[in-house]
């Protein structure tokens, strides 16, 4: 049985894509982070059986099922660090059966369905797979079994997140399979990348226009950061529905910077 996390945090403004936040607003990097997830969906439509989102933070499990829909099962995330998340969500999937797992983020809508069956394909003949990141992270990994161990040790949102977890592997005496180099949407011109890859290959996806429109508005979310918002969360003129805060019903919120994974 094979299985495909996807570990996902709920996009709301001023908690997600800092770096995006920084050069366009917060409602705006919200709103791309929304777009990049909704399109990492359904271009996995394919795996939708075997597929289950790994949210953060825990309170937005039932926003995250309205937003969503109720063909895709979701679970939240466990534990502390993403280390302990990515260790307990795998382990969890082995221990009900699986052979095969495969963890990716909501942040590299590049990724299509053939890609993530090649990265199963690879778990044929291998302990560990992984899709490395130009930025030393990586967008995809995979497990023949499980691995706990193969998460310890890891300096989280660092250059050194995919050769780390390669010499963990090493250590622990798994095969790794890499993949070909992709991308996370981090920066603003990651997302200039991917717009015009679309573009380039065809594509008119709406997602992707809305992604377009957001850009154009840079100069204005730098010059000008009080008037991005609508007042309603959303930038304006980009056409894409408010992303609001699930209201916070623990004590404690438990924070996780997925971007060297997912």
């Amino acid at each position: 049985m094979r299985r495909l996390l996807v570990f996902l945090k709920y996009p709301a403004a001023g908690q997600v894509k800092t770096r995006l936040a920084a050069r366009l607003g917060d409602e705006a990097a919200a709103a791309i982070a929304r777009a990049s997830a909704e399109l990492t969906l359904k271009r996995l439509e394919p795996f939708q059986p075997a597929t289950l989102i790994c949210l953060d933070p825990p309170e937005a499990l039932e926003d995250v099922r309205a937003w969503i829909g109720p063909g895709w099962a979701c679970r939240p995330q466990q534990g502390t660090t993403l280390g302990e998340r990515l260790a307990e969500a795998t382990s969890a999937m082995f221990a009900r059966g699986a052979r095969r797992v495969v963890v990716i983020g909501a942040d590299s809508p590049w990724l299509t369905a053939d890609d993530v069956a090649a990265a199963f394909e690879q778990l044929n003949a291998n302990d560990v797979v992984l899709g490395p990141t130009e930025d030393g992270g990586y967008y995809l990994i995979g497990l023949s079994r499980a691995a706990p161990a193969l998460f310890d040790g890891i300096a989280w949102s660092t250059p050194q997140v995919c050769a780390q977890t390669r010499q963990r592997a090493g250590l622990l005496g798994l095969r790794v399979h890499l993949l070909p180099q992709g991308y996370d949407l981090d920066h603003v011109e990651d997302v200039r990348r991917f717009v015009t890859e679309e573009r380039s290959a065809g594509g008119k996806d709406p997602l992707v226009e809305d992604m377009a429109a957001l850009l154009n508005d840079e100069r204005q979310a730098v010059a000008e950061p009080r008037r991005r918002s609508s007042g309603d969360g959303r930038p304006q003129g980009s056409g894409v529905p408010a992303v609001q805060a699930p209201a916070d019903t623990r004590s404690e919120r438990i924070e996780c910077d997925t971007s060297t994974v997912l």
